[in-house]
């Protein structure tokens, strides 16, 4: 009977247990958000309404812990219960027993002991029995993650160009989200392909899945004439030479982060890509020069400077297909211009990608592709969507450097 009633009240601890959960994700979120923007929040003055808003959700996480708690409990508590009153059951029937003549004294304080030493044995079962349920959503989670697919392919890969080819191609993170529709073009190899247009057009996830960080939902995407669907991702990005606007730098030496390039590259090949992207001139301040350690992400160093050693990986690489997010965003002035002489010699002879916000980081560029709300709305030489004006043209003209352009 104890252990129906634990089985009966399945469904309801499962529920609780995945109402816990996602409270405390929620918890969890805020609490990491506010370490991440604690400076936004300091210079806005928001920090006592969002620490106010934490403290709200935390107290409702807690409230649903406790009544999860008390309900599991609540559950457990009672077929505990029923299972004592077996006690009672054998010690009511014994002593009816006996009075008939039933029983005698001994056998009866035989049952009695059995019944009382298999007790806690049984107690201890009903509880692990619920810690089983508890675990089974989080073990649900997992398999679901689990189960999510692996992108995988041929590991050889070895294209008699670099080409890289849009064919038709559409995606939707969710089968209601189209973010990119229809969308075709051609980056070729030995030419600058620039993608353009407003914030939200879908330059940034034409770029990753060029380099297959997901997979089309619709269309295919060649390199070299071959669908990267059918490539290893690892095998693929050997391919690449990738420099995002959001750097990723780990806490170690500045000499390491740039060696994560091209892995066995000797010092002396580091230290020239280094000096080739401009981090000579930082890190000569640094106390250990490039072997200081540059925090959590770069944390000691500036945005440029986190952004100069990217862009050393991606020279040290120096691989035939190269993508860039604004690459030079961060920069001054001076050390674009130094940037903009070390990316040429980066980008001579290979398939370059570009995304550009600022239009005149690609004036040289030899085709251009205008993405407006995940659609291709035009595409050409720089001269061409000139002449033919629409967004490209607005898009000069907003940002006053159209009179100035160099074709």
């Amino acid at each position: 009977m104890s252990f129906l009633l634990i089985l009966l009240g399945k469904r309801f601890i499962q529920k609780l247990n995945i109402r816990n959960l996602e409270e405390k994700r929620k918890g969890t979120e805020l609490i990491q958000e506010s370490l991440e923007n604690v400076r936004d929040l300091k210079a806005l003055h928001k920090t006592d309404q969002y620490l106010s808003r934490l403290d709200d959700t935390l107290e409702h996480t807690e409230r649903h812990i406790v009544k999860g708690e008390l309900g599991t409990g609540i559950i457990v508590t009672s077929a505990q219960m029923i299972l004592k009153l077996g006690i009672a059951t054998v010690v009511l029937v014994g002593s009816i027993m006996i009075s008939n003549g039933a029983l005698s004294l001994l056998e009866f304080l035989v049952f009695l002991l059995a019944a009382t030493r298999m007790y806690d044995p049984l107690s201890m079962t009903l509880q692990n029995l619920v810690e089983m349920l508890s675990a089974q959503t989080k073990i649900d989670r997992m398999k679901r993650l689990d189960s999510e697919p692996e992108q995988s392919g041929t590991t050889s890969f070895a294209p008699t160009h670099f080409d890289i080819e849009f064919n038709d191609v559409g995606f939707s993170y969710h089968a209601d989200e189209q973010v990119l529709s229809n969308v075709s073009f051609t980056a070729k190899q030995g030419e600058v392909t620039a993608l353009v247009g407003p914030s939200g057009g879908g330059k940034s996830t034409v770029a990753k899945l060029a380099a297959r960080f997901w997979d089309a939902t619709s269309g295919t995407i060649r390199l070299g004439g071959i669908d990267i669907s059918s490539v290893d991702p690892e095998t693929l990005l050997t391919s690449y030479s990738i420099v995002f606007q959001d750097v990723v730098l780990f806490n170690d030496t500045v000499m390491e982060n740039i060696r994560l390039g091209r892995r066995g590259a000797s010092d002396k090949e580091v230290l020239k890509a280094a000096k080739e992207a401009c981090c000579d001139e930082f890190v000569s301040r640094l106390p250990e020069g490039y072997q200081s350690l540059i925090g959590e992400n770069g944390q000691k160093l500036s945005g440029g400077e986190r952004q100069r050693i990217s862009i050393a990986r991606a020279l040290l690489k120096n691989a035939p297909v190269v993508l860039l997010d604004e690459a030079t965003a961060s920069l001054d002035a001076e050390n674009e211009s130094q940037i903009q002489t070390a990316l040429s010699r980066l980008l001579e002879g290979k398939t370059v990608l570009v995304i550009a916000h600022r239009l005149r980081t690609i004036t040289k560029a030899d085709h251009i592709v205008v993405l407006e709300n995940g659609n291709v709305v035009q595409q050409g030489a720089p001269e061409q969507l000139l002449e033919a004006g629409g967004v490209f043209k607005h898009m000069l003209d907003l940002q006053e450097i159209s009179s100035n352009w160099s074709l």
